[in-house]
């Protein structure tokens, strides 16, 4: 190999970004339209519960919004707040084989500093579809071994994503690029206990993504001398961030597809891990208007990835029951939905939903390990106390590239979220009057 890995995937970027299809634009558009949804609902949420946060981190000298409220602040608070509150309803746009959440910590950093540099939207959209395709390949070149050693893919590579994003959006050269990539990796953190038990701290660090992404372009943007292959090196990305490294990703740019068309998009407010069971159970549900009361027994096969840390009955606030599996489907089937309205205090509580939850149990499936992450599936298994049993399975879950969202329904879903409230500079980018 005549160039390094570092060479190879800055190069592939660059490549990628000089002739962008307009289908992928449009992709991005829908992006940021999803964004803007997740990212205001999030804001409302946290100010009822915390509204002290924001005055905390606000700056009445900032020009950089603070989606969701009237504040404006400076751009590293900025990006910050936004991308805290862009996770914050478990609503927020990924990739399964990544196993990364992206427009949360991507797009706030972009949007934060083309405010303040006053960019333009075509900048913009380059930057989110650059952004996508570099985390999205870092993702899938360190997993799944990134995640079997406790660390959260969205911290990591959220920032290398972000800093990859403010710098093509900026219009950096090649140098610059180099820089801020270095910096990013260096930066590059978030492990995976920041969300067990009763935290709710999981979005700190797609927030902190962000605003690191933002701090790597700044320091990159002065083109400052680095190691020469800051992935590829003894010291380096692959070799101290997993044990399963999968180098072609950061070096095979051939397909002329965009990592930007292949990110799924969600309806269920839970881990994008409880999806397929979820959609499997209300099908269920649906299909023969099932009854909390009529349930013996529910078992959920699914992969590997999707057990541990997924099939937990002790629930101990919001932010844990959407990451329960046993939670999540009782909830569908008792409430027929569970966006993120249904994850509230008083279903925290409900007796139909506890009592069915301590009937869900979560299985590993060889078969669906062995698929994982091409697919990740469920099958749910929902036997009836007069002997009947009902099954159905989920491979695709909404909103994956195979099965997707369309317009219309995204439309509905930011709409519900915005509540009309956006700003100018929002208004701008949706091109609204």
């Amino acid at each position: 190999m005549n160039q390094n890995i570092t060479e190879f995937f800055v190069d592939g970027l660059v490549a990628k970004s000089q002739a962008i299809p307009e289908k992928v634009i449009q992709q991005a558009k829908k992006c940021l339209l999803d964004y803007f949804g997740v990212v205001v609902g999030g804001s409302r949420y946290l100010q009822q519960q915390h509204a002290d946060f924001f005055s905390k981190l606000t700056n009445e000298n900032g020009v950089c919004s603070v989606f969701g409220t009237d504040y404006k602040t400076a751009v590293l608070n900025a990006a910050l707040l936004n991308g805290f509150c862009a996770h914050v309803l478990e609503l927020d746009d990924g990739h399964r084989m990544g196993m990364i959440h992206l427009g949360a910590s991507i797009n706030s950093a972009i949007l934060a500093v083309a405010e303040q540099e006053q960019l333009g939207k075509d900048d913009i959209l380059k930057g989110m579809v650059i952004g996508y395709e570099a985390a999205v390949r870092c993702a899938c070149a360190l997993q799944p071994g990134h995640k079997v050693r406790g660390y959260h893919v969205s911290g990591t590579c959220g920032t290398i994503g972000s800093a990859m994003g403010v710098a093509f959006a900026c219009g950096f050269n090649k140098e610059q690029i180099k820089s801020t990539l270095t910096c990013a990796v260096t930066s590059a953190a978030g492990v995976l206990e920041i969300q067990e038990e009763a935290s709710e701290l999981k979005p700190y660090n797609l927030g902190r993504a962000a605003m690191d992404g933002v701090v790597a372009a700044l320091m990159g943007g002065m083109a400052l001398t680095g190691p020469d292959d800051i992935l590829g090196g003894k010291r380096g990305f692959l070799s101290v961030l997993t044990d399963t490294p999968n180098f072609e990703h950061l070096t095979d740019f051939g397909n002329e597809n965009y990592c930007i068309e292949g990110i799924y998009q969600k309806l269920y407010a839970a881990c994008r891990h409880c999806h397929p069971a979820i959609e499997a159970a209300i099908a269920i549900r649906n299909d023969i208007n099932l009854h909390p009361e009529q349930v013996d027994k529910v078992e959920v096969y699914t992969y590997k990835l999707a057990v541990g840390g997924h099939d937990h009955t002790k629930i101990q606030g919001i932010s844990s029951a959407k990451l329960s599996t046993p939670y999540s489907v009782a909830l569908g089937i008792v409430k027929g939905n569970a966006g993120f309205e249904d994850f509230n205090e008083d279903n925290l509580h409900n007796s139909d939903i506890i009592g069915l939850m301590s009937k869900v149990n979560v299985i590993e499936d060889e078969q669906l390990t062995a698929q994982s992450p091409t697919v990740r599936g469920a099958r749910v298994v929902i036997r009836l106390k007069d002997g009947k049993e009902l099954e159905d399975t989920v491979l695709y879950p909404k909103g994956e590239p195979e099965n997707l969202i369309d317009f219309e329904e995204l439309k509905q879903k930011a709409s519900h979220l915005l509540q009309n409230n956006t700003n100018s500079f929002m208004s701008m980018l949706l091109d609204r009057p």
